[in-house]
């Protein structure tokens, strides 16, 4: 008896031994995989490409997520963070007010500190120089990840810099990486269409080009879930395997799904679970020579974020302390979690908790 396999059959065959062989995969095979319904054998594919990579190790941090200025000149329609000057919940600190803050809230395990914030065109970029400095003079054991690309973008422009003179000015006062948010989707017509007025597709490469340039290693996101297509999707994805082929700077890929305005929101207005693992799937399986998939359990929660270990995640990010970003788009997740929570949260999916630097240099292993 013949048994014929039909053609979408036959397609993820083709692509499970591309997998198998350890060969890149094509956008279409990537745009393939988001149409198909098959999320488990993707998840097993993604999974056997993520065990070669980090074996059952899943990597955390010990950081804390500090926010210095929440004015912004931008109006990106998804962000509920930003204020204008003015307005009622508008901040800018002072160095010396972000020292208080910290010392209410750190301890000695604390070894990242995650800097996010507005494009505050009312303070001259000294101000974000001097912040800097304040903190590495007072904690210099802990490192410094900071200023988004489209920050550095924002930076040059009020300064008159170019994007490696901003990046040398923050380095030699105690910058260490970036975080890898302002990328939202590498597209224009996405870009214009959600009103992101920052650094175009080209310019947030440019930044990591030339901060991968000057020796620094760096970091991806994409915010995905609301008019993007899918093909927007795997040419984001595409795009940084380009420069990741050129450079070799990025340590980790953060697919963020974004979220609804309100933590009372409905569940049709937030990114369904299965597209979240199958994101974080097709990341694996796309971004071959990314070391890390990171699954943010802010955005998609506790128990989604379980599952994604099994799905080609080999990062759980940090304990954060108290996230403002997401939350004021409407996450339910916790603003922060512990280092014990952690460990629980791997343990529980079958993986092993390995406490991590922002480097990925390990400090504990917790079996």
């Amino acid at each position: 008896m013949n048994v014929i396999i039909d053609s979408p059959d036959r397609r993820m065959a083709e692509i499970a031994e591309k997998v198998e062989n350890g060969e890149r995969l094509s956008r279409e095979d990537g745009l393939f995989l988001y149409q198909s319904d098959d999320l488990l054998t993707i998840g097993q594919l993604a999974n056997k490409v993520n065990l070669r990579k980090n074996g059952k190790n899943v990597y955390f941090v010990q950081n804390m997520s500090l926010y210095f200025t929440n004015v912004c000149e931008e109006h990106c329609a998804f962000c509920h963070f930003r204020r204008d000057e003015g307005e009622a919940g508008s901040y800018t600190l002072t160095p010396s007010e972000m020292l208080t803050y910290i010392s209410e809230n750190f301890h000695p395990d604390i070894r990242e500190f995650h800097i996010s914030q507005g494009h505050n065109p009312h303070v001259p970029f000294q101000y974000y120089v001097d912040a800097l400095r304040t903190l590495k003079q007072h904690y210099p054991q802990v490192a410094i990840k900071a200023h988004t690309a489209a920050e550095i973008d924002f930076f040059a422009r009020i300064s008159g810099l170019s994007y490696k003179e901003v990046l040398r000015t923050l380095m030699d006062v105690g910058l260490d990486t970036l975080p890898g948010g302002g990328a939202e989707i590498l597209t224009e017509r996405y870009r214009k269409k959600m009103r992101v007025e920052k650094a175009d597709t080209n310019q947030w490469l440019d930044v990591h080009r030339a901060a991968h340039e000057l020796g620094m290693k760096t970091h991806a996101t994409m915010l995905y879930g609301s008019i993007e297509t899918l093909e927007e999707r795997i040419e984001h994805m595409a795009l940084l395997r380009d420069l990741q082929d050129e450079t070799d700077g990025f340590l980790v890929f953060i697919p963020n799904s974004i979220q609804p305005a309100s933590a009372n929101a409905g569940i049709r207005r937030r990114v369904p679970a299965v597209d979240e693992l199958k994101t974080i799937a097709i990341s694996r399986l796309m971004l071959d020579n990314f070391p890390h998939i990171k699954a943010y359990f802010i955005n998609m929660g506790i128990k989604v974020t379980q599952l994604a270990f099994q799905f080609g995640a080999s990062d759980a990010h940090g304990t954060i302390v108290k996230e403002r970003i997401s939350h004021a788009a409407g996450a339910q997740s916790p603003d922060g979690v512990t280092k014990d929570d952690l460990v629980w949260l791997i343990k529980g999916a079958g993986r092993i908790p390995v406490e991590r630097d922002t480097f990925y240099n390990v400090v504990q292993t917790y079996n």
